[in-house]
């Protein structure tokens, strides 16, 4: 059960998403704020799960908001500008919803945070490996058990707040641990970092366009300081 803050200045907005959690399940409480100070305010004394935030509002935007918070719950923007996409990921919010937000693009929100609070909780971590140690695979540990996880079938990490969740074609694999933790694990003949939040597979880069890069039916974001790096990288295959 999931405690929610909303934090929108527009009342509509507030009303829209207010309904839209009432059809949900797994909701625990909801509180709503049109005042962004007096959400701070909230937040810095009470406990949430998930953060449901505007960006353009007059006392603060919601990426001031953000930075603000020391220890900040999952986090989805609403806006109706979609350029603030990068500035998500930067932030390492879990979702970004574009306004007007229909119930069946929220529905899918709420599904991504459940999921990853679910995996959460198996409690993976990834075996150590011998410095200078050559290996296609590593093991993944859960209590006794060991899955052996084929770096050839890994198409990106995502890090998102004290986590790191691998992508699979058949599967997402979460585990506690920062995305700079994921590098000197993974190998760099076979991984790159390509963004704050995200390293991937080089050989399952399909296209790479101005600002993301498209492999196996995923779209992932090129941070500015990572740019440079890509390209050199690529252009040496």
């Amino acid at each position: 059960m999931l405690k929610f803050v909303v934090v929108d200045d527009e009342p509509l907005a507030l009303e829209i998403l207010d309904g839209y959690l009432k059809r949900i399940n797994n909701v625990h409480s909801v509180a709503m704020f049109s005042n962004a100070v007096a959400a701070l305010h909230h937040l810095e004394n009470n406990a949430a799960d998930v953060l449901l935030l505007d960006i353009e509002m007059p006392e603060m935007t919601g990426i001031e908001f953000l930075k603000q918070l020391s220890d900040p719950p999952l986090t989805v923007f609403t806006t109706a500008y979609r350029h603030y996409a990068f500035d998500g990921y930067e932030l390492g919010v879990i979702d970004f919803l574009l306004k007007p937000v229909s119930f069946n693009r929220f529905s899918q929100a709420i599904a991504k945070i459940t999921e990853f609070l679910s995996l959460k909780e198996q409690n993976l971590n990834l075996e150590d490996i011998t410095a200078g140690e050559t290996r296609d695979f590593i093991f993944v540990k859960s209590g006794v058990k060991r899955i052996k996880l084929a770096f050839n079938d890994v198409i990106y990490i995502q890090g998102l707040k004290d986590y790191a969740i691998i992508y699979t074609p058949t599967e997402k694999i979460i585990l506690k641990g920062s995305i700079k933790a994921m590098l000197d694990i993974f190998p760099q003949d076979r991984f790159i970092r390509v963004h704050k939040s995200f390293i991937v597979s080089v050989y399952k880069i399909k296209r790479l366009e101005k600002n993301h890069i498209l492999l196996s039916g995923h779209q992932i974001p090129i941070g500015r300081n990572f740019k440079d790096n890509l390209e050199k990288r690529l252009n040496a295959k």
